[in-house]
């Protein structure tokens, strides 16, 4: 696949979903372990603009320990990956478990991850799951979904690993030949900006 603009999942989501709309039910492992794609991603928009709708689902909202992270600690811990984990954090269109485990290498080579960066400081792995043309219910454009495994650190987190899904809704480049979209999705027509992938903040 050529290169792509994508779009900033997270806030296309909120403009999509009203505040008042009934929102279906969250699973969160499935989130976590990329088992979900964009359309049930969205579920988890409200929840981003509104703590009380998080305390709501169980979640309490943490101190920002990480600019780039809004995170959550669980009332009744969640499976993620063979590990309980109790807390939890989003960034943009990636949700994560931050599991207590120093060393991510065992993880990352279990869900059979493509190592990006690995330092005694940092490490970043992952995998694209889900790569397919879709089309924009209301506007008819052209997007590709990408569904991507991760695995990381953080400085902000020492002795965590982060492990997650990042969903995202990208335009395809200008030189791309369109295809015929296999899915409708529902997504509003906003301006290119960067996707956040997992949090990997020096």
């Amino acid at each position: 696949m050529n290169a792509v603009r994508s779009i900033c999942l997270l806030p296309l989501l909120l403009a999509a979903t009203g505040s008042a709309a009934a929102q279906p039910a969250i699973d969160l492992p499935a989130l976590i372990e990329c088992r979900q794609s964009v359309s049930e991603f969205a579920a988890l928009a409200p929840i981003a603009n509104d703590p009380l709708k998080a305390v709501a689902l169980g979640w309490r909202p943490l101190p920002q320990g990480n600019l780039f992270m809004a995170e959550y600690m669980l009332n009744t811990p969640i499976t993620v990956f063979g590990h309980s984990a109790d807390h939890i954090a989003m960034a943009g269109g990636t949700i994560i478990a931050i599991l207590d485990m120093p060393d991510p290498h065992p993880l990352a080579k279990q869900l059979e991850l493509e190592t990006g960066y690995d330092a005694p400081d940092k490490f970043m792995a992952g995998r694209e799951l889900v790569s397919r043309d879709v089309n924009d219910a209301k506007t008819g454009e052209a997007l590709i979904e990408s569904v991507i495994l991760g695995v990381s650190t953080v400085k902000s987190h020492p002795g965590k690993t982060l492990a997650g899904c990042t969903y995202s809704l990208d335009l395809p480049a200008e030189e791309d030949t369109p295809t015929a979209p296999d899915t409708p999705v529902e997504a509003p027509s906003v301006p290119p900006s960067v996707q956040t992938p997992t949090p990997s903040p020096a």
